[in-house]
């Protein structure tokens, strides 16, 4: 996560916990160009309907114009993290040990930066995924990307 990111997170959290739901994540995707979309995951234990979306759109977009973090232009989207939920914190990795993921890294370990596998366990700041038989001890502060793989 960037700076920025960090920073989107921190100034975003407040706002969607007092509407009731619970940041998962901020993404920043560049579109090409000058366009960026801005894509905020929120969930609740009820789950999360587009009214849900709206509401929490109309105010991340009040508080976005009022400290304006992102100088240039861009899109903002607020969803449900989906079946393919994103994993953002460490907390999130605990909250998922079981499941299938899938983890992009941002420099190469055992010669490779994808990983689909089971998600073992959390330990220290290692997030250990079995995948083809071995289990990678994979430092959460080198995950790019992360996301839970739907099974149905």
């Amino acid at each position: 996560m960037t700076v920025l990111d960090n920073e989107l997170q921190n100034l975003l959290a407040p706002v969607v916990t007092a509407l009731g739901y619970e940041l998962v994540g901020v993404v920043r995707l560049s579109q090409g160009g000058h366009q960026t979309l801005l894509r905020v995951y929120i969930d609740s234990p009820d789950g999360i309907k587009i009214e849900d979306c709206e509401r929490v759109s109309y105010q991340v977009s009040g508080v976005l114009d009022v400290h304006d973090p992102i100088a240039k232009e861009y899109t903002l989207e607020v969803s449900s993290p989906g079946l393919d939920r994103p994993l953002f914190t460490l907390e999130h990795f605990i909250q998922f040990v079981g499941h299938q993921v899938k983890v992009c890294l941002a420099r190469p370990i055992s010669g490779r930066r994808h990983f689909t596998g089971m998600l073992q366990r959390v330990q220290d700041s290692n997030v250990i995924v079995s995948a083809d038989g071995t289990e990678y001890n994979l430092p959460y502060d080198q995950i790019d990307k992360a996301h839970l793989v739907p099974s149905f």
